[in-house]
């Protein structure tokens, strides 16, 4: 067959493969919005080209031959293709719009994520976010999320990540609970205090620290078993109960930013550096893709600029005890 005959076939191609989807000419000419004895004429005159029958045509039924099944088959991939440069290159040339559908952590999404989300949407009026609050590990791709916050050590390997900021862990309490209970200077101290953690399965609770050093002290290593009278799966909820006065929280700083900019809570042992607790990273994900929305990536890049300085909350407070 000439290059010339083949060039003048690639529509021909495409409507062969509408048919196999729509198995009936009727269907495959509504769906591209041509009338019946053209698209007839089309595969006949592609049938006539290749040499070969494509298509059994009965009174009731259209199936393709075991040839047309397999050039059917062959030519997916190079369609798809170039229906996914074609989407790309009309998201590069439009402004986003569409649809972005979020999963992250509750504490975070509260206090940091939603307050960003409002420069977002006002930069991006045609993108709408739909925000899933959960502290669960969700599957995006079966979930059919496109991006989602991890507060994780751990990120699967089908997804593509980017980290999002550093993290720390924090030791809070409340002026109130401290007047009345006293200020630990030590990790020690806590044995005798009211702690509120986060409970870690059947294990017994215990919070590990790091001392930090001024350059001439060896750092020191130690883990020290807590106990009190509230335990959650959620840190907004672990800094609410600080809040009240319910004992000293281990918190990330995510979760008591604000708190400790309003005093409402007070970071104590500021010595010691909490380790193992949360993880030190937050990373926002989405599910491999060939192809990414421009709302979706346009999305990554405005939350990676915004929390790329992370948590400053050292510069914000000024009282530690």
């Amino acid at each position: 067959m000439s290059k010339r005959k083949i060039d003048g076939l690639w529509s021909h191609l495409h409507w062969l493969t509408v048919l196999a989807e729509q198995e009936s000419f009727t269907g495959a000419a509504s769906r591209l919005g041509v009338s019946k004895g053209s698209f007839s004429m089309k595969i006949a005159e592609l049938e006539r080209v290749a040499g070969i029958p494509l298509v059994v045509r009965t009174t009731r039924s259209v199936r393709l031959t075991d040839v047309g099944q397999r050039l059917v088959d062959e030519l997916k991939k190079p369609f798809q293709d170039i229906s996914e440069s074609l989407s790309s290159l009309q998201d590069a040339a439009a402004s986003p719009r569409g649809v972005v559908r979020v999963t992250a952590p509750v504490a975070f999404a509260h206090q940091q994520l939603v307050p960003k989300v409002a420069g977002f949407v006002r930069m991006y009026p045609d993108v709408r976010v739909r925000l899933e609050v959960s502290d669960r590990l969700v599957s995006l791709s079966a979930e059919g999320f496109d991006v989602g916050i991890r507060h994780s050590a751990s990120i699967p390997d089908t997804h593509v990540a980017w980290q999002l900021c550093n993290t720390r862990s924090v030791v809070v309490a409340s002026d109130g609970y401290l007047s009345q209970y006293g200020i630990p200077q030590a990790p020690h101290d806590l044995r005798s205090h009211h702690c509120l953690y986060y409970p870690r399965g059947l294990e017994p609770a215990a919070w590990s620290f790091e001392s930090v050093g001024n350059g001439c002290q060896e750092s020191m290593r130690l883990t020290i078993p807590v106990n009190g009278p509230f335990a959650t799966n959620n840190s907004q909820s672990l800094r609410d109960a600080a809040i009240n006065g319910m004992g000293i929280a281990l918190l990330p700083d995510f979760t008591v930013q604000e708190a400790l900019r309003s005093h409402s809570l007070v970071q104590v042992l500021p010595d010691w550096k909490p380790t193992g607790a949360f993880a030190d990273k937050l990373h926002i994900i989405r599910p491999y893709s060939a192809r990414v929305p421009k709302a979706v990536s346009e999305f990554i890049r405005f939350l990676r600029e915004e929390f790329s300085e992370g948590f400053h909350i050292e510069q914000e407070v000024e009282d530690t005890v």
